[in-house]
């Protein structure tokens, strides 16, 4: 990784977010400069932007495998596209005006390169084209696709930027996000021999999606999330089914790997759903159980495949506010601390979206945004469409 000219300027950068949880569109304004292990990011605002209660059933459907005609998938991608654009104006309010936009765009299907050289599949709907033109700001969308392009998995794509703003001279840290899928990037000291070459990263299994499915299951759709874990924490988790559970496949897959709801969706929470029924388990022990398999999927990721448990497991996405799920985590990590990004520096809440709007600086910069062997691409890519705005 190189270090920054002197003279590197500042730039303004709206980076946008959705998840697997579509819970909202997180928006994040930022100051950046330098370029990879010298980045500079001053965070100016973040704010999450819900989605229209009918334009989120319609997404969660979507990823739910509902099936849409050409006419009916181009009226969501605008759909989602103003949104996005709503959310960059909004977070400007009483800022400086941004010069550039990183927008993940909203994932409605994601394939993994399969074991015979297939290449994977990866589509973010909420077109960059319509969200510069609404906005007036050049804006850079469709990261995955270079890294695919190159026989990557195009996830997860935040480890680099992790290791340039969250490394530690002297502790290993592992930087968990627990968005609807949990993933990890593993940082080793940053004064280590070949430092680069040791960084690692992967998609560990659920994060919040069955959790969230099972939740809106139990109440009906008055609630979608379970707050603070309180619900859960109330149960006993069926280790005997955890235990079975981990025996899946993709978590005794080596990385590079990453998966999403297409693999831990609501045909997947029913399947858990008729083991605990025939268990006797009650509606608290399920969401311990599933609470469980996040944590037994994290635990088992990090035993399996990182070269040493780290000193320290920050963590960031929604699932960093699930004091339980947090309490297991170091019920099991016992020599590691377990706490949140936001004690390194970086808002937990707002990392991935502020991980976008680096993608888009150093795209516009010609600098590549991937870690080849975190995604398994053959080589590092500048990541992201440009789409201009006509009307600058």
């Amino acid at each position: 990784m190189n270090e920054a000219n002197s003279h590197q300027e500042t730039m303004i950068v709206i980076g946008l977010m959705s998840g697997t949880s579509v819970d909202g569109i997180d928006a994040a304004l930022v100051e950046i400069r330098g370029t990879e292990i010298d980045l500079e990011v001053n965070f100016l605002a973040g704010e999450t932007f819900a989605y229209p209660e009918d334009l989120r059933t319609r997404i969660l459907a979507v990823c739910g495998e509902k099936a849409l005609n050409i006419a009916e998938l181009a009226e969501l991608d605008d759909a989602i596209a103003t949104q996005f654009a709503i959310a960059a104006q909004r977070i400007q309010t009483q800022h400086p005006t941004a010069e550039l936009i990183g927008s993940h765009g909203q994932t409605v299907y994601h394939r993994p390169p399969a074991r015979n050289k297939t290449l994977g599949y990866s589509l973010q709907i909420g077109r960059g084209e319509l969200i510069a033109h609404l906005t007036g700001i050049k804006t850079i969308s469709n990261f995955r696709a270079a890294d695919i392009a190159v026989g990557g998995e195009g996830a997860p794509l935040v480890p680099k930027i992790d290791a340039c703003l969250l490394s530690h001279p002297t502790k290993t840290r592992a930087i968990q996000n627990l968005g609807g899928i949990g993933n990890v990037a593993y940082l080793p000291s940053n004064t280590t021999p070949n430092w680069e070459q040791q960084l690692s990263g992967w998609d560990t299994g659920p994060g919040n999606a069955l959790l969230d499915l099972a939740v809106t299951r139990l109440t009906n759709g008055t609630k979608t999330y379970d707050h603070d874990g309180q619900w859960a924490a109330q149960g006993e988790p069926d280790q005997q089914l955890v235990t079975r559970w981990l025996q899946q496949d993709f978590f005794q897959q080596p990385p590079p790997k990453s998966t999403g709801r297409e693999l831990f969706s609501q045909d997947y929470l029913e399947l858990c759903w008729q083991e605990m029924e025939q268990r006797g388990l009650r509606d608290s022990d399920r969401l311990a159980t599933l609470t469980e398999l996040t944590v037994a999927s994290i635990i088992h990721s990090y035993r399996q495949f990182l070269p040493q448990i780290p000193d320290e497991v920050l963590l960031c996405g929604g699932g960093s506010r699930n004091l339980y799920l947090r309490q297991r985590l170091q019920a099991e990590l016992t020599s590691a601390h377990i706490g949140t990004t936001d004690e390194a520096g970086i808002d937990g809440n707002f990392k991935e979206a502020i991980a976008f709007a680096v993608l888009a600086y150093w795209r516009v910069n010609s600098i590549p945004g991937n870690l080849p062997q975190v995604t398994g691409a053959a080589k590092p890519m500048l990541l992201g469409d440009v789409h201009l705005s006509y009307m600058l």
